[in-house]
């Protein structure tokens, strides 16, 4: 497998897939696109990889899957047939809200990834956030305390999760951007949660990358 990602310290969308596959077990190689290139060059390097012209891809079996949570998802369904690796909980509702959980990520917040891009190079700094990104905030919290509360943690469905790869990324906006967690109803194991994602070996792996 070949798995086609975009610059570390800012790809988001990369750095959710390449934890899983790290999780994995499964043996895979990556392709780095530089991204934020001038005049279309990004696009022109990604296509002869992508046809959405988009990264991540997965180059395998001949095919190429994009789309990060579709990546994620062949990922499990690998990880579990060939390794005996599970990336998603094997409790049906735990699965199933571990599930909306990324799918929330996946399609949601848009406020915070705008306002907050992931910037692994920039030292932190609180910011002023909109009305809008600080609810998308709140939400967060919530989740992750309604879900620390029911699976017992660490991680939001108990053992690591494909959902806890997709949110990897909020935990290091939360961190380049001050964000104060008790400020959005937080009562410190939200707070805990997010740095222990940002302690993960593979995410460390990615970062000392991205800083090099």
């Amino acid at each position: 497998m070949e798995l086609v990602i975009g610059t570390k310290k800012w790809s988001t969308w990369s750095l959710r897939p390449w934890l899983a596959a790290k999780r994995s077990g499964l043996p895979f190689t990556e392709r780095l696109i530089e991204l934020r290139q001038e005049n279309d060059q990004t696009e022109a390097d990604i296509l002869p990889h992508s046809p959405s012209g988009l990264v991540p891809a997965l180059k395998t079996e001949g095919v190429v899957i994009v789309d990060s949570l579709a990546i994620c998802e062949y990922l499990a369904e690998e990880a579990a047939a060939q390794r005996g690796v599970a990336l998603w909980p094997t409790d049906p509702i735990a699965r199933a809200l571990a599930r909306a959980a990324a799918a929330e990520m996946h399609s949601g917040f848009a406020s915070l990834r705008g306002e907050c891009p992931m910037a692994l190079e920039v030292e932190p700094r609180p910011v002023e956030l909109s009305p809008a990104t600080q609810k998308n905030i709140r939400r967060i919290v919530g989740l992750w305390l309604s879900m620390l509360d029911r699976f017992g943690g660490p991680f939001l469905a108990g053992d690591w999760s494909i959902a806890d790869a997709f949110y990897t990324p909020v935990a290091t906006r939360f961190r380049t951007y001050g964000v104060k967690l008790s400020d959005y109803g937080d009562d410190g194991r939200a707070g805990e949660y997010a740095s222990l994602l940002l302690e993960q070996p593979d995410f460390l792996e990615w970062e000392a990358a991205a800083r090099a």
